[in-house]
């Protein structure tokens, strides 16, 4: 079963032990606490975490909304600031990154959770309109963005690496006809030629990915899409 990782940015030590212990104890997964901007940064890269609980007043370091600015660089990842400052300079800024909670310290255990699941809860349904607006039904309950080029299973996003995502393009622009292993290779290693056990070893990364019946292979020729579907 999978549970949602959650990424703790907070410089001191006690409190972010108290908030692993409680986001542990709610079923959730913590990947990682850090205290700065840098370790931030190298843990979402490393992890790709759901939600980031992102402490404001980092010492020695960025703080916390230019931390989110710098991560949301590389992916726009939902943040719940954890903040001592109250002052609507702060609180302007910080809405300036779009975050789905807001905790002010002290906070009490229940409100770090009730914050928790109403962001998730948010997560959720920006995800459904998304699926909604951008996307289409590929079969087996996936659902392709064509704008993003992302992939869902039901409402929930499936993470795809950029070869697998290239891959997965090609196959659906296909419309179920089938793609020779010659095309696949011209289409993602232009420049550089690979051996078919590269190929084939994409090919396998991406269909682990998906319902094991939604890429049919054709031994010595190629792979297609098994669904019908219209885009």
């Amino acid at each position: 079963m999978y549970k949602t990782k959650i990424l703790i940015v907070e410089d001191e030590t006690i409190i972010a032990l108290d908030i692993k212990n409680t986001i542990t104890k709610l079923g959730f997964q913590v990947t990682n606490t850090v205290t700065n901007n840098i370790d931030a940064i190298t843990s979402v890269k490393e992890e790709m975490p759901d939600i980031i609980l992102m402490d404001i007043n980092l010492k020695n370091s960025k703080n916390g909304i230019e931390t989110t600015q710098d991560i949301q660089k590389i992916k726009d990842i939902p943040i719940i600031y954890l903040t001592a400052d109250s002052d609507d300079k702060t609180i302007t800024k910080a809405i300036e990154t779009n975050p789905i909670g807001y905790l002010s310290k002290p906070f009490k255990r229940e409100e770090l959770k009730s914050t928790i699941m109403l962001g998730l809860y948010k997560i959720s349904k920006q995800e459904q309109e998304l699926i909604n607006n951008n996307c289409v039904h590929i079969g087996f309950d996936y659902y392709y963005d064509h704008i993003n080029h992302s992939l869902y299973y039901k409402n929930t996003p499936i993470k795809l690496s950029v070869k697998e995502r290239h891959l997965l393009k090609i196959l659906i622009e296909a419309k179920g006809r089938i793609i020779t292993f010659e095309e696949i290779e011209y289409n993602i290693w232009p420049d550089c030629p690979v051996s078919n056990s590269t190929l084939r070893t994409l090919i396998y990364r991406l269909r682990v990915k998906l319902e094991y019946r939604f890429i049919e292979t054709i031994p010595a020729f190629g792979c297609k899409l098994t669904p019908s579907f219209q885009l």
